[in-house]
Order: C-alpha cells, then structure tokens, then sequence
C-alpha cells in the first residue's frame, strides 16, 4: 500500500516562496511518477507537475514553468514542490500523488494520493 503525506503549506504573501514536501513509501520513487495537483474552492483538481521513476525527468503546467520546481530525494523517500514567485490566484490545497504510468496530467490516472495541504497567497 502507498502513503504520501503532504506538508508545508501555509501563508505567504504574493510573490513569495513555499515549499512543499511530500513524504513516501519507501521505494516508491523506483517504481511510480510522482506528480503535484492543486485544487482552489469550486474549482477541479488540476495538474501542477510531475517526476518520472526512471531517470527523474520533469514535466510541468504552463502555468508554473519556471516558477515552480518539482525534484525528490530517493535516501528520504520526499519529493518536493519548490514555488517561487507565488500569485494572488494560486491559493489552493496541494496534492501529491502516484501513478505507476510515465507522465500524466489528469488526476483520473493516478493511483494514490495524500490528504493536501493548504496554500494561501496574501495580496
């Protein structure tokens, strides 16, 4: 069985930094892409980003390209979701989540999730 849990959400005014930290399974990196999904009130669950199992690869939302970074640390069993410049309209909960497929952006095509955690931007 897969258990992600998030952390590190919180308050920041806009234009400034979080990161996100989502703690694994252990050896779930070697065999599942992990991807990072928010959701704001009213609103679908949507695609922020995603590492590939074999060979770390990135792939990102054109929304966040260049502001977020997505990267995991295999020893600690985390991946991470580094967001800079954070804007007004990007307040949600953040998902993490496992698919045992390469890269997908739709929430249907992942397998497991964690519980989210908050993010508010201040403007």
């Amino acid at each position: 069985q897969v258990q992600l849990a998030e952390s590190g959400g919180g308050l920041v005014q806009a234009g400034g930094s979080l990161r996100l930290s989502c703690a694994a399974s252990e050896g779930i990196f070697r065999r599942y892409t992990m991807g990072w999904f928010r959701q704001a009130p009213g609103k679908e669950r949507v695609f922020v980003a995603a590492i590939i199992a074999i060979g770390g690869g990135t792939y990102y939302a054109d929304s966040v390209k260049g502001r977020f970074t997505i990267s995991r640390d295999s020893a600690k069993n985390t991946v991470y979701l580094q967001m800079n410049s954070l804007k007004p309209e990007e307040p949600a909960v953040y998902y993490c989540a496992a698919t045992a497929r390469l890269i997908r952006t739709t929430p249907r095509e992942y397998d497991f999730w964690g519980q989210g955690t908050q993010v508010t931007v201040s403007s």
